[in-house]
């Protein structure tokens, strides 16, 4: 694999592991946690390595949970290639793929299964594996693992484990919350921190801009192309977010592609291939792509949107930087941002500067914070205000013709209504009431009003004279009958 020299969280884990102690591994991301705690697994489980083709000489020993899809296929991948000189077998499920393969897989046996809860469950029901014989449960990003969201998942899938196992917990970020909580599943834990919780790794050069909205996209392409930046990341904290935003820079000539929870998993594999193997410049992405995702060489990442969860933070900026190389990251702070700011300077406790940065448009500042307090600042460029008294200026005063209208290309607005300019003027009779003040008819009707007429229909046969006629007739004319009779019946 080309390592020589093993990293803090390697040095420290990798000894415990082997003793078959309990972890909690905490250490900034991309100091190598997934070697941590792979390789001495799988030098314990070197006692079970069989070349036998029954499955049931290889029953799942280790289980690996990890929260994204995009992490578990890549951890896959590393549990393969620190295998390939053994007989132990790995595998990975997932959601938002076909099910058969991955039954198939589990049916020929594996030692090594790597999986997301939710699909993991549906194997379980399915009765595809089998879990009474797992030696090793590892929760790599554990603090996301233990959220709200995947508990109640967690605690089924560990229900179906022997009681008897050593699990390990390994992230970036612990809360105090997460400790606790985390404390429950482990017998005895070692805890491993290499580094201050919830820290940055120091090779990567962090600038945070104040930029109004309008502005990020300008932004954004004017620092890759001062800076030369080949690649990089671009998160954003929304689905739709992402999804325009990758649209419109696509539109301007950069080579942008999306990834996001709404889109399949084979389109999110292929994005995510596309930019490993440098054929998209841009990766557009939600947080889905901010946790474990290991692409050598990246040197930037960009936060479009200063992102809800604090923690969070510290994943992103570790897509870049990793295994001890220098990196870039730079954060768009625009006005609604300031209690994100502030949630940010809490966990990482110092207090962040924001830069001005002047756009080329009109030579003005992005916009700048007040430095007493976090109240958001545009100024107002001289060359802005000289602007709009040009424009002042060349609109039409009234009453001036146009030359434009001289050839009658295009017909003048109709003239003003003298009677609609004319101002209000009161009645000068102050004898006339308005309507709302009049006193109310008193006409006296012969009828209640609570009684209507009836409706005049058309007879479609000549008959007796309706009676609704006969009452409306003078009052000395003879009755309704003697009228029939008159006219003969």
């Amino acid at each position: 694999m080309g390592y020589e020299n093993m990293t803090p969280i390697q040095a420290q884990a990798i000894p415990v592991v082997l003793q078959g102690r309990d972890v909690m591994g905490a250490a900034q991301t991309g100091t190598g946690k997934t070697a941590a705690f792979t390789l001495p697994l799988l030098q314990r489980m070197m006692k079970h390595d069989n070349t036998s083709t029954s499955p049931a000489r290889h029953p799942v020993r280790a289980l690996v949970l990890l929260p994204t899809r995009e992490l578990a296929d890549q951890e896959a991948e590393q549990v393969k290639l620190y295998a390939k000189y053994t007989n132990l077998r790995s595998t990975v499920v997932f959601g938002g793929m076909d099910m058969k393969p991955q039954t198939a897989e589990l049916k020929k046996g594996v030692e090594v299964l790597v999986a997301t809860p939710g699909r993991l469950l549906d194997h379980i029901e399915a009765k595809n594996c089998v879990l009474n014989q797992v030696e090793y449960v590892v929760l790599d990003e554990a603090d996301r693992m233990l959220d709200i969201g995947f508990l109640p998942d967690l605690q089924r899938i560990l229900s179906f484990l022997p009681k008897q196992r050593t699990t390990l917990l390994f992230s970036a970020t612990f809360s105090p919350e997460i400790k606790r909580l985390a404390g429950s599943y482990l017998q005895d834990p070692v805890t491993i921190e290499v580094a201050r919780s919830n820290a940055t790794a120091s090779t990567v050069e962090q600038h945070f801009y104040a930029v109004d909205d309008d502005d990020k996209r300008t932004v954004l392409k004017k620092i890759l192309s001062e800076r030369g930046l080949k690649q990089a990341f671009v998160f954003v904290n929304s689905k739709l977010g992402c999804a325009r935003l990758a649209r419109s820079l696509e539109r301007e000539g950069l080579n942008t592609t999306a990834l996001h929870g709404d889109k399949s998993q084979d389109e999110r594999l292929k994005a995510l291939e596309a930019f490993k193997s440098g054929a998209v410049d841009l990766l557009v992405c939600t947080d889905v792509a901010a946790r474990g995702l290991d692409i050598k060489d990246v040197p930037a990442v960009f936060n479009f949107d200063i992102p809800f969860n604090a923690e969070d933070y510290v994943h992103r900026i570790g897509r870049t930087g990793r295994a001890g190389a220098s990196g870039l990251a730079v954060s768009f702070v625009s006005a609604r941002d300031a209690r994100l700011m502030g949630d940010l300077e809490k966990l990482l406790g110092k207090k962040l500067e924001l830069e001005a940065l002047e756009l080329e448009a009109d030579k003005r500042p992005a916009g700048h914070f007040n430095d007493g307090q976090r109240a958001w600042k545009q100024p107002e460029a001289a060359e802005g205000r000289e602007i709009r008294a040009a424009r002042e200026s060349r609109a039409p005063r009234e009453g001036r013709s146009d030359s434009r209208f001289a050839s009658g290309s295009r017909a003048p607005r109709a003239p003003a209504d003298p009677l609609f300019d004319k101002p209000y003027e009161p009645s000068t009779s102050a004898d006339v009431k308005p309507s709302w003040e009049a006193a109310p008819s008193t006409t006296a009707r012969s009828l209640s009003p609570n009684i209507k007429s009836r409706k005049k229909v058309a007879a479609l046969f000549k008959s007796t004279p309706a009676p609704v006629l006969a009452a409306k007739a003078p009052a000395d004319a003879p009755t309704t009958a003697n009228n029939a009779s008159a006219e003969g019946g």
